[in-house]
């Protein structure tokens, strides 16, 4: 049976670091949950503000890392628990992005809805802000070192999950589309 566990930033940056496809650990989040079976870690999801800025408008998160090590219902488990606690917070819609290549099978079966089937993609690279490309390491303040990996340059999926209506239900509207549900 899946449980949520606590982590600190620096146990699920490792996890990513060790066990992630294509990105390496973030640098900051508002908050990170894991999943583990019989006692071990099997997965970690990090959220934080959204990184388009254009949708970073103080109401939405965005699950910025979610690894598992590919056990059963992992992802699901932890995109339904981010939704859920960003809900708890205060926030009314959470995001995610994955690589268009990707179902997104364990989002559907979370609850979450396509919102853009194609969007991003490319590289940070510009003239007017050169950046380097492939595997980098990155200092930090204290002393550790944060492996960089290519990030992948294909399109992406955006998926979402509205979490809170602010209408009030009418009598003809049923009382579970007023809801969001778990």
């Amino acid at each position: 049976m899946l449980k949520a566990v606590c982590l600190s930033l620096k146990e699920a940056n490792s996890y990513v670091a060790e066990n992630h496809r294509h990105h390496g650990p973030v640098i900051r989040d508002k908050f990170r949950v894991g999943c583990a079976e019989n006692g071990k870690l099997v997965g970690v999801a990090n959220v934080g503000r959204p990184l388009s800025r254009y949708l970073d408008d103080g109401k939405t998160l965005e699950v910025l890392r979610l690894c598992t090590d590919g056990t059963k219902n992992a992802c699901s488990f932890l995109y339904s628990r981010c939704a859920r606690i960003a809900r708890e917070l205060g926030y009314e819609k959470i995001i995610t992005y994955i690589l268009e290549t990707e179902s997104g099978d364990s989002l559907k079966a979370s609850g979450w809805e396509m919102e853009a089937p194609e969007c991003g993609g490319g590289h940070w690279n510009c003239p007017s802000r050169p950046r380097e490309e492939g595997t980098t390491v990155q200092p930090t303040l204290f002393g550790e070192k944060i492996i960089k990996k290519e990030a992948p340059t294909c399109k992406k999926q955006r998926w979402c999950k509205i979490l809170n209506f602010h209408t009030a239900p009418s009598k003809s509207t049923p009382l579970s589309l007023t809801k969001a549900t778990y």
